[in-house]
C-alpha cells in the first residue's frame, strides 16, 4: 500500500487514546507530526506517543513480557532481533498477529558476555562483523573497520529471514543505534535497504544536531519522528515514576516514542544478563511492571495533573 493510500485509509479509523484528550496511540509506520495535522485534521501542537518495546527475540523472558504488554495494551509497538535464539518464538507470534506493529531491530553486535549470537548471513560473507568465534563483536573499537558492504549483506539477510518466517515488518530500527550513530556510511546502508523494502526507519529530529548526516541522507518522503524518551541508568528506581511524570508534563508537540525494555526477572534472563548492573533482568522486570500497570496511561496522566 502506498504512502498516500495509507493516509487515506487511516482517515476512516478512530484511533484509541492512550491519555484521554491529550495523546493518541500511533504507529511509527505512519507519518510525522506535521503531516498528521495536515492529513488527519489535528491542530498544531497535537502530542502523539508510541510506547515501543525493544529486543524481542533476545530471550523467552523478554518475549513473554512483551507479548503480555501488547495484549494488555501497555505498549503498541515492538521490534524483533532476527539473529537471536528466541526469534522463532516471537516470529510465530508476529505471524499470527498480522495487524500488530512489529519492526525489525537490525542487529550487528552481541554485547553479552556468555549469551551470544552471530550473523544470519554466512560467516564468510561478513567477516568484519564477527569475532574469532563467529559471534558478532561485543562492541566496536574506535579504530575497528566495519565493512559497509558486509553490513548491507547482513541487513538483507535479517530482513529476508523475517519475511520467510512470516513476519511482515512495519519499520526498521537499530540495536544499540549502531547503524544510526556511527557515521554516514553505515546509515546510508540502512537507508538504502529500507527504501528497497519500502520500510520506514526509526529516526527522530532530536538527533540531527549531533549527527547532521542523518538529515542529509533522508529524503523528503522519509518518515521522521520528533522525539525519543527512554529511561537511563542515571535514574534510580525510586525516581522512575517521577521521570515518566516529568516526561509527560513536558512532552513536546509531535510524535514521541517511549522506548522500553520489558522482561521477566527469571533464571533465564538473570543468566543471560548477569554481567549487567543496568539493563539487566531486574531493570527489565521494572520496565514491564511500570508499564503493565498503566495500560492506558490514565493513572499516570492523573498523577501528572495533580503535581
Amino acid at each position: 500500500m502506498s504512502y498516500r493510500n495509507r493516509l487515506e485509509k487511516m482517515d476512516k479509523f478512530t484511533f484509541p487514546l492512550l491519555i484521554v484528550g491529550s495523546f493518541l496511540s500511533f504507529s511509527p509506520t505512519t507519518i510525522s507530526a506535521q503531516t498528521l495535522a495536515d492529513h488527519l485534521g489535528y491542530p498544531p501542537g497535537t502530542k502523539l506517543i508510541i510506547v515501543h518495546a525493544d529486543d524481542l527475540g533476545e530471550t523467552h523472558a523478554v518475549n513473554a513480557a512483551a507479548i503480555k504488554s501488547l495484549e494488555a495494551g501497555s505498549i503498541n509497538s515492538a521490534s524483533l532481533m532476527v539473529p537471536c535464539p528466541w526469534f522463532p518464538e516471537i516470529a510465530d507470534h508476529a505471524k499470527s498477529h498480522p495487524s500488530g506493529d512489529f519492526g525489525l531491530h537490525l542487529t550487528v553486535t552481541s554485547e553479552r558476555v556468555y549469551y551470544r549470537w552471530g550473523s544470519v548471513a554466512p560467516a564468510d560473507k561478513v567477516p568484519s562483523l564477527l569475532d574469532e568465534n563467529g559471534y558478532f563483536h561485543h562492541d566496536w573499537e574506535q579504530n575497528q573497520h566495519i565493512n559497509a558492504k558486509e553490513v548491507e549483506i547482513e541487513l538483507r539477510a535479517q530482513i529476508e529471514r523475517a519475511l520467510a518466517m512470516g513476519v511482515r515488518p512495519t519499520h526498521l530500527d537499530s540495536h544499540q543505534y549502531r547503524l544510526i550513530m556511527n557515521g554516514k556510511e553505515l546509515f546510508d546502508v540502512m537507508v538504502r535497504v529500507a527504501h528497497e523494502y519500502k520500510l520506514p526507519i526509526f529516526v527522530n529530529r532530536d538527533w540531527f544536531a549531533e549527527h547532521p548526516y542523518l538529515q542529509e541522507s533522508l529524503g523528503p518522503d522519509d518518515i521522521i519522528l520528533d522525539h525519543t524518551i527512554t529511561i537511563g541508568p542515571e535514574v534510580v528506581p525510586e525516581k522512575w515514576t517521577d521521570f515518566y511524570i516529568s516526561a509527560l508534563k513536558n512532552l513536546k508537540p509531535g510524535v514521541t516514542e517511549f522506548v522500553i525494555h520489558p522482561g521477566f526477572d527469571d533464571e533465564e534472563l538473570r543468566a543471560a544478563t548477569r554481567e549487567r548492573s543496568t539493563w539487566g533482568s531486574t531493570w527489565r522486570q521494572r520496565d514491564f511492571d511500570f508499564f503493565i500497570k498503566l495500560i492506558t496511561w490514565r493513572e499516570l496522566a492523573n498523577m501528572a495533573a495533580r503535581k
